[in-house]
């Protein structure tokens, strides 16, 4: 066994004709961990979520994002994990304090699953809907791409606490698998993957222990890290939102509106100056320093 550390690698299956993803995380979930203190059962969520925005942006061609979000109304509010094409990853839930220690996402209110990509250089938006009928987060996301891409894709998924890994392997587009057994060959090598095994085993040892006879070739290697979207500029835009009354009505009591940021804790702080550039100006935004 070597260190998996935070990284994403890319495969092909060239036998198999298929392509794949593999992610570990160890210190950028540890940084999203240490932001709340999460039940287990959140944790291990969230975790999972979290390894899965980073295996779906493995195939993304543009410059954006994809986040994944997870809302059953009640015990569960809000999940909600992100990846940028430069490996950058944050996250975050918000649960009720009564919320069972052995929650299922089935037994929320309307539990609802969307998968967001948005492109920074377009602008425009994509956001796919899951049905929750599973209570693994690793099912329900093979399934959205069976249903929205129609790519037969499989998904593996592990958390422990300290890490999170993840394993996704798809049909390539376009590809008739002249192979027709392969996919079923596939299948059936994954499920003899643990959690341990997955957590722990660096890409190239896990997928040669797994692929040793599909030809697989480990491709490009990504660096993943910890890393918040936040800024001055968007927090401006929210203040914004609110109008002028309320945005003043919020200064506290040294007459300044602070607004922490819920994904790396930074504090941002607009004086009743700042205030007024922001609504006089709304393509200017007031420079003040930010606090972590």
């Amino acid at each position: 066994m070597s260190s998996t550390g935070d990284l994403l690698h890319r495969f092909l299956l060239e036998r198999a004709q298929l392509r794949g993803v593999v992610v570990h995380l160890t210190s950028t979930w540890q940084q999203v961990r240490e932001r709340a203190d999460y039940p287990p059962v959140v944790a291990d969520l969230l975790a999972r979520c979290l390894a899965a925005s980073a295996l779906f942006t493995g195939n993304i061609k543009f410059e954006g994002s994809l986040s994944i979000q997870l809302k059953a109304a009640g015990k569960l509010p809000l999940l909600f994990a992100e990846c940028g094409h430069d490996g950058r990853l944050r996250g975050l839930a918000r649960w009720q304090p009564d919320l069972p220690h052995d929650f299922r996402l089935g037994a929320g209110t309307e539990p609802l699953l969307a998968i967001t990509i948005e492109n920074a250089a377009s602008g425009q938006r994509y956001q796919g809907i899951v049905p929750v009928d599973d209570d693994d987060p690793a099912v329900l996301f093979a399934r959205y791409f069976e249903r929205s891409e129609q790519l037969p894709t499989r998904v593996l998924l592990a958390s422990d606490g300290e890490r999170c890994a993840g394993l996704m392997v798809q049909q390539l587009p376009g590809s008739d698998l002249g192979d027709a057994d392969a996919w079923n060959r596939v299948g059936h090598l994954l499920a003899t993957v643990t959690p341990e095994e997955l957590l722990r085993l660096d890409a190239e040892n896990l997928l040669l222990r797994l692929f040793h006879e599909e030809s697989v070739r480990v491709l490009a290697e990504q660096p993943l890290q910890f890393g918040c979207r936040c800024s001055r500029e968007r927090v401006a835009g929210v203040l914004r939102t609110l109008g002028h009354a309320e945005a003043m009505a919020s200064r506290q009591a040294d007459g300044r509106v602070e607004v922490t940021c819920e994904f790396c804790n930074t504090r941002y702080h607009f004086d009743a100056i700042d205030i007024e550039r922001i609504f006089r100006d709304p393509a200017g935004t007031p420079t003040s320093k930010a606090e972590h």
